[in-house]
């Protein structure tokens, strides 16, 4: 158990509460550590993404068969986007977490809320605005340094289209490449793992030392409602979801339990889609499925995001004394459908992308003074929410990734139950054997071949 890096992650949390609690001032200067990690795995997410779409979409030779798959999953995404959408609209109208509120922002809590709106007002709104500012790259390098994982999509998208129209044995040879490069950055990311215990306990100890009990009392309830209603989709949606494509749910949260444990010390989903994106092939799932679903779920299928963005704009709503009709809630839903797309799992994206939600639904309910008001009340809390949505993204990206790998009769059914009894199976930090020189030995713990027809890994 000691040299597992779940268990370090979770020895590095409770030592992070304990830091935050005991000596709140030098905790609050421990999150560079938390910022130095997430800074680390940035440098290599939008390489890895590219790389990996690149090679999923092109090693299908079929641009069909790619647009197929991308059509399913773009369709799934949408339905539980609006599953989520809807989940967090009624539980704020039941609940009514901003019913009665009588706090005040503090000023810097108003002086951080005018911060996020100018954040907002800076990239466009509606249907034109996403494509031209959130979609299309400016330039091929642009993406890159940015680490803007939708517009990377795009341009892996194209350069995956480009190989794919090759010969074969030229497509063959730019694939070689490509995968040689996803192995070095695979191996790159095993050795920045082990790095986040450092990131856990820095993170957690400037949450506790920041928010500590007394300055979250106001704000608890819409904190427990938004946490239980990510529960309610998680173990209830996708949990039937699961159900109906094979698996429990219970098991699948226990095969994701490292990646869960990094995101609940970084508060940060992406810190774990280059493990994610090794683990679920490992667990069964083709790489060419892996490859195409988990990046693009990352920007299209947010789920907690989406509950938080509904709950928000009910609380800031409630908190003003407003209240707004079913008709009026629905046509917000319907806004949100497209504004939480591109949405990624950063700490602080949720907050931004809800003042822009507002900002674009305008009228009566939602003037720049009680923009500014809400946000300011929502701010001091937005780091323990952050943690909530992104572990619901997390869980429902990788559901929506083993659905969809079933649905294309992509998934190795018996490894995938396997690796759901015996979550060490899928360890990212085991060298498979092809990671090794051909006529090198096997690593210890290596446990399955991957064959060269780029099917699902059996077991051995």
């Amino acid at each position: 158990m000691k040299r597992q890096l779940w268990f370090w992650v979770l020895v590095a949390i409770a030592a992070g509460i304990a830091f935050g609690l005991v000596a709140p001032g030098p905790a609050t200067d421990a999150k560079w550590l938390a910022d130095a990690f997430l800074q680390l795995i940035k440098t290599v997410t939008a390489p890895v993404i590219f790389v990996t779409v690149v090679i999923g979409i092109a090693s299908l030779g079929d641009m069909a068969r790619a647009g197929g798959l991308a059509l399913r999953a773009l369709g799934y995404f949408l339905v539980a986007t609006v599953c989520a959408l809807a989940l967090g609209l009624v539980a704020g109208n039941l609940i009514q977490p901003g019913s009665g509120f009588s706090g005040a922002a503090s000023a810097s809590g108003t002086e951080s809320a005018k911060e996020k709106i100018a954040e907002a007002a800076g990239s466009g709104t509606g249907f034109t605005g996403f494509i031209t500012d959130d979609l299309l790259p400016t330039s091929f390098v642009q993406p890159f340094v940015e680490n803007e994982i939708l517009r990377v999509l795009i341009i892996a998208i194209l350069v995956a289209a480009g190989v794919s129209v090759l010969a074969r044995r030229q497509r063959e040879q730019v694939l070689a490449v490509f995968d040689v490069v996803s192995k070095i950055l695979f191996a790159i990311i095993r050795m920045i793992m082990w790095a986040a215990p450092l990131g856990a306990f820095g993170g957690m100890a400037y949450t506790v030392a920041q928010f500590g009990g007394g300055a979250l009392s106001n704000l608890a309830l819409l904190m427990a409602t938004f946490w239980g209603t990510c529960a309610i989709f998680v173990f209830g949606v996708l949990g039937l979801v699961a159900r109906w494509s094979g698996f429990s749910i219970f098991k699948f949260v226990r095969l994701l339990k490292d990646e869960l444990l990094i995101i609940v010390g970084t508060s940060s989903s992406e810190t774990v889609l280059p493990r994610l994106l090794s683990k679920l092939q490992k667990a069964g799932a083709s790489k060419q499925t892996v490859g195409v679903v988990l990046p693009t779920g990352y920007s299209f299928n947010l789920d907690g995001t989406c509950i938080y963005l509904t709950l928000g704009a009910l609380f800031i709503t409630q908190a003003a004394g407003q209240s707004m009709s079913i008709g009026e809630q629905i046509a917000l839903c319907a806004l949100m459908v497209l504004t939480s797309k591109g949405a990624a799992g950063i700490t602080g994206a949720g907050l931004v992308t809800l003042t822009a939600s507002l900002q674009a639904f305008g009228g009566t309910f939602f003037s720049p003074e009680s923009i500014a008001v809400g946000i300011a009340l929502v701010v001091g809390i937005d780091r323990i929410m952050s943690e909530g949505r992104a572990l619901t993204n997390c869980i429902g990206n990788g559901v929506a990734t083993m659905v969809i790998a079933k649905w294309q009769g992509e998934r190795d059914e018996a490894r995938f139950q396997a690796v759901l009894d015996d979550p060490s199976l899928a360890d990212p930090d085991v060298l498979d054997d092809d990671d090794l020189e051909p006529d090198a030995p096997a690593a210890d713990g290596g446990r399955f071949e991957r064959p060269e027809s780029a099917t699902v890994p059996a077991l051995a």
